[in-house]
């Protein structure tokens, strides 16, 4: 794991970094737009990659974009890849796939 991904900073330091209220993170985590790790004590953790991610969540939410329509995309997004690596796979070890 690179330091990107390490989840080492409470919600308050992200609040300063992004510019969000702890409202407005909480309310992503809820959506499942974010997925902060939890401590012992219930302490949220969040990585730079997470406050990538909370950035570009607030930036689309401005644009208009709605909640539901960001995890769709996202999960589209995770989908297409799985399959990219799959076809790079069978295609390395088989020839058998090229990409269209």
């Amino acid at each position: 794991m690179n330091y990107r991904e390490k989840k080492v900073m409470t919600i308050g330091i992200v609040c300063e970094l992004t510019g969000l209220s702890e409202r407005q993170i909480r309310y992503y985590e809820e959506r499942k737009l974010i997925f902060p790790e939890r401590t012992n004590g219930k302490t949220r953790k969040y990585s730079f990659t997470d406050i990538e991610r909370l950035i570009e969540v607030a930036e689309k939410l401005e644009d208009g974009w709605r909640t539901h329509e960001i995890r769709e995309k996202e999960r589209k997004v995770t989908e297409q890849q799985r399959t990219d690596l799959i076809r790079g796979q069978l295609n390395a070890a088989f020839g058998l796939y090229k990409k269209r």
